[in-house]
C-alpha cells in the first residue's frame, strides 16, 4: 500500500477529519468544521527519520510508518504492558525490532502513551489496522469533546 491510500481512507471514512502536514509528518486529526486550532490526533504517517526518532530507519527508500494512538487497555491486550516513558532521544524499553515492515508493533517512542505503528503495511495488514484506526478515531472524538468544554 502507498501512504496516501491510508490517508485517503481516513479522510473518506472518518467524518470530521482533516489532513495536516507538520513536523515532517502527515497527520489525520479529528476536527469537525476546523473548530480547534489543530484538532486531535488520530493517525500520522512519518516518511523520514526525525531528530528524536530514528529507531525505524525511515530514511530507507520507500519506507514509511503509520502511527496511531489506541486506548491503553487495547495496547496492553496487544503487547502485555505499557512501557515507561523513554528519555529524550531514546526509545521505549521493549523487545521489538522497530525497523520491521508489515507488522503491527508498539511505537518506538510513544508506546508509553498507547501508540502503535506499522511500517509499510500490506493491504492484508491494513485490514487488521482498520478496527484500530476506528478505535483511535473514537478515542479522538472523546478527547475532542473534553477540549471543547
Amino acid at each position: 500500500m502507498k501512504s496516501d491510500e491510508i490517508l485517503q481512507y481516513c479522510l473518506k471514512y472518518l467524518d470530521g477529519t482533516v489532513l495536516v502536514n507538520s513536523w515532517g509528518e502527515k497527520g489525520i486529526f479529528y476536527n469537525p468544521n476546523n473548530t480547534l486550532k489543530r484538532g486531535v490526533y488520530i493517525l500520522t504517517i512519518k516518511e523520514k527519520d526525525g531528530e528524536n526518532d530514528k529507531s525505524s530507519n525511515l530514511n530507507r527508500e520507500n519506507i514509511y510508518r503509520v502511527n496511531l494512538g489506541v486506548q491503553k487497555k487495547t495496547f496492553i491486550n496487544m503487547f502485555g504492558e505499557i512501557p515507561k516513558r523513554p528519555g529524550k532521544g531514546c526509545i521505549v524499553d521493549m523487545e521489538y525490532d522497530f525497523t520491521t515492515t508489515n507488522e503491527i508493533i508498539p511505537h518506538p517512542v510513544y508506546a508509553w502513551m498507547g501508540w502503535i505503528c506499522c511500517l509499510n503495511p500490506t493491504e492484508k495488514t491494513f485490514d487488521e489496522l482498520k478496527p484500530l484506526i476506528q478505535e483511535a478515531y473514537e478515542y479522538a472524538q472523546l478527547k475532542y469533546k473534553k477540549r471543547k468544554k
